[in-house]
């Protein structure tokens, strides 16, 4: 049969439309602007479509609105010079996951990502959920959470606002954690992080063992400038209790070790921060306002024979101020090592008398009961006004934190790029 004749300029037009709807495909699939790099989110099933084949150096920018969350995925992955941004669209306005599901997101072996300006709330499970997806040997790393709000996780027992299981280099900041079960943030084998700039705030109705948590061989992790409003039990549990099938990597003798916590301010809880199973640590520059029991703890939570006793941490130049709530300055427990403490220039003010230490070891260059007349007594601004020259290196205020390569996260993070609008 014959075919139709035509006309060349008809095959022009075709190659060129065909020229044009490839080369349209090209820039969607290769996108060479910034503008072009940014995919904007407004629905569930749209964000949850995306993400499973998002590339690297995108940014998923989320509209304002609600999302249900439950969404598991794994690998999400993107390069160190191109990692994936994911942010709500509007930081005033930002969208909402919330529950009545477990978890808003699980993100298993993810790399090199970024969540910013998100709020997960109501979860009965964790709020968030970030691990290695069970293969201990190539944890997930280079995360950075910021500017994101936890609330209303739980809101009893052992469900945490963000659980981080096999995490490598990271950075928790400027983020808000209001009311939850266990842990605001619990780590179990992390290493090489930092969590700065933060809020935690306790909530009644929840059970809030602590605020956070660093367990199951967790190590070279800084804790610093954050503000912790009756937080728990124990504000910080610098160690913990974990089975040894779940250490990252395989058990040694220490729940955690290479721990700083520095320049942070606390409000209330038993005690500020419990060294529980603990390779040293080292608690500084701190300002402690009425804890209600004791201002610090060493613990052994576990009988296994391969953990040596809790031992080794310093406690120097923090600020401490309590009342009689505090009927022993530290609590030891059984199995621990406290002779093995240190205690130096520290100041310690009672409110209602005369200072009396309960320490194991005898405290070196103290200043004991010179007022550091707070201001903003209990608030997360709240600083010493005293001119007392011994107060000048004492408490956050005095808290100078380490150059960026001096950090634990390590230079080559996401922390490099710039903070949120």
């Amino acid at each position: 049969m014959d075919r139709p004749h035509v006309p060349a300029c008809s095959c022009a037009i075709s190659i060129v439309i065909a020229a044009m709807v490839v080369g349209s495909m090209c820039l969607t699939l290769a996108p060479r602007t910034a503008a072009a790099r940014e995919l904007i989110i407004r629905s569930q099933r749209q964000l949850y479509i995306v993400l499973k084949t998002v590339k690297p150096g995108r940014t998923l920018k989320i509209d304002p609105g609600r999302y249900r969350g439950g969404m598991y995925l794994r690998d999400l992955a993107g390069t160190k010079d191109q990692p994936i941004i994911i942010t709500g669209a509007d930081p005033k306005n930002p969208p909402i996951f919330q529950g009545p599901s477990n978890e808003a997101l699980h993100l298993g072996d993810c790399r090199y990502l970024v969540l910013r300006n998100l709020v997960i709330r109501g979860y009965r499970i964790n709020g968030m959920n970030i691990d290695d997806g069970g293969s201990y040997d190539t944890p997930a790393h280079h995360v950075v959470i910021e500017n994101c709000r936890f609330e209303d996780i739980g809101p009893k027992g052992n469900h945490d606002g963000l659980k981080m299981s096999g995490v490598d280099y990271f950075t928790i900041r400027n983020c808000t954690f209001a009311g939850w079960g266990g842990s605001a943030i619990d780590m179990v084998g992390c290493h090489h992080g930092v969590i700065e700039n933060c809020r935690f705030l306790g909530r009644e109705g929840f059970s809030q063992a602590n605020a956070v948590q660093l367990k199951g061989g967790s190590r070279h992790v800084l804790v610093q400038q954050n503000f912790f409003h009756h937080a728990g039990e124990r504000a910080i549990n610098l160690g913990g209790s974990t089975e040894v099938k779940y250490f990252r990597p395989a058990a040694k003798d220490y729940e955690a070790k290479d721990i700083v916590i520095a320049g942070n301010r606390f409000v209330g809880s038993m005690s500020a921060v419990a060294w529980t199973t603990a390779d040293g640590g080292l608690v500084h520059h701190n300002t402690i306002y009425m804890p209600t029991r004791w201002v610090v703890r060493a613990l052994q939570e576990t009988a296994d024979s391969q953990f040596r006793p809790s031992h080794s941490g310093v406690f120097e130049r923090n600020l401490i101020v309590f009342d009689k709530q505090v009927r022993t300055t530290m609590n030891i427990g059984p199995r621990t090592a406290p002779k093995t403490f240190t205690f130096r220039n520290n100041a310690w003010f009672r409110t209602d008398g005369t200072v009396r230490l309960q320490l194991p070891v005898e405290e070196t260059g103290g200043v004991i009961g010179v007022d550091p007349k707070l201001a903003d007594a209990g608030k997360e601004t709240m600083r010493a006004t005293s001119d007392d020259p011994r107060l000048k290196d004492i408490g956050a205020r005095a808290y100078r934190p380490p150059a960026h390569a001096d950090r634990p996260d390590g230079k080559d993070t996401p922390n490099r790029l710039p903070a949120a609008d």
